[in-house]
């Protein structure tokens, strides 16, 4: 288990054959090869749908999903992550047209694809695949920080303006839990601050928000994104140390946070909370942290499909920025984005700061 990786994620629990059967009642069979329609989504009764109205403060604003994985298992090399397992069940693919259908009708207007894969040239095919579609506003990609073509490819890949940023989270040595960054790897992510490129973080660990915290020191004008905070759940003889963490993060003006996988399998209990006020008061504490100015909307489909729809997940924000202004609900849906990965407007619907 690497350092990024912590107790039962979102991910780890929907690899099981039990979580799959328990989301779709029972084993769906695997769509067509050419299949392009996205597997159903199936709603969970009480929770809160993107569809529904909450208010002046949210109704109408245009969503940036700025968390979510493409793949295609039918290519020749294939694909090393496909989804939940619920989702590769039913489907070796995700598009931008497959996830638009779903997306739109909760407000959802353009995303940003996260990496999945470790391949060096999965780079292009996330570019190629998302130039292809305008919905796609920009490429999160994946460069290894300590390989010595890191400035090489990151001077290639930035000609093209869809590519935003890089997901790295092993740039650090955690030797019997005390943190040490890596030079090599900072050098490198010196070159991606200067190349005007954010860096996404995942998944969240106490080693890797410690790293973060350092990383930040050293190159505070890097812009580090702590992917999935809300699904960090700390036991409770590591609560102040987790409080500890997150106030450091909170800190440093460089760190930003995806309000995301707030419904997720919790570490205790195996089970992903529904009821909305716990849900509430995780999501009170990482805002009152790190402001309005911060925080940004990412839905984390597919790996979300089984644990809850895209309208649940947007709905479920929506419910707890319709107690906000509608400045910081926009903050939180698409201008922080905006600003933070500066993502390309390509259609009329999306927004933009200019």
């Amino acid at each position: 288990m690497s350092d990024e990786t912590r107790g039962v994620t979102r991910r780890t629990f929907l690899s099981t054959a039990a979580a799959a059967t328990a989301f779709a009642g029972a084993p769906l069979p695997l769509r067509a090869q050419g299949d392009t329609v996205p597997p159903p989504q199936i709603a969970s009764p009480g929770r809160p749908q993107g569809t529904e109205k909450f208010g002046a403060s949210v109704d109408g604003i245009p969503i940036i999903d700025a968390h979510i994985h493409l793949f295609d298992g039918r290519r020749t090399q294939g694909a090393g992550y496909m989804g939940s397992a619920a989702y590769r069940a039913q489907s070796q693919i995700s598009l931008p047209a497959m996830y638009a259908s779903l997306g739109r009708p909760s407000g959802v207007v353009g995303a940003i694809i996260v990496e999945s894969s470790a391949r060096l040239e999965d780079n292009d095919w996330y570019l190629e695949v998302s130039q292809a579609d305008p919905f796609m506003v920009g490429v999160s990609g994946r460069l290894d920080p300590y390989d010595a073509q890191f400035g090489q490819n990151v001077a290639r890949l930035q000609k093209n303006p869809l590519y935003r940023a890089i997901r790295a989270s092993r740039f650090y040595t955690n030797t019997d839990g005390k943190v040490t960054l890596d030079a090599v790897a900072v050098n490198n992510l010196k070159l991606l601050a200067q190349a005007d490129l954010a860096q996404d973080t995942a998944n969240p660990s106490m080693a890797l928000m410690t790293a973060n915290v350092m990383l930040a020191d050293a190159i505070p004008n890097l812009r580090i994104i702590m992917d999935h905070l809300p699904s960090f759940d700390p036991a409770p003889d590591g609560q102040a140390a987790y409080e500890a963490v997150v106030k450091e993060m909170a800190a440093r003006p460089n760190i930003f946070v995806k309000l995301s996988e707030v419904y997720h399998p919790r570490v205790d209990t195996k089970q992903v909370a529904g009821d909305y006020m716990p849900l509430r008061d995780r999501l009170e504490y990482l805002f009152g942290m790190f402001g309005e100015d911060r925080v940004i909307f990412g839905s984390d489909y597919p790996n979300s499909y089984g644990v809850a729809t895209i309208s649940e997940e947007v709905g479920l924000m929506k419910k707890f920025f319709s107690a906000k202004t509608r400045v910081q609900a926009e903050k939180y849906f698409w201008r922080n984005a905006a600003r933070i990965y500066k993502y390309v407007k390509r259609t009329a619907d999306q927004p933009s700061l200019a």
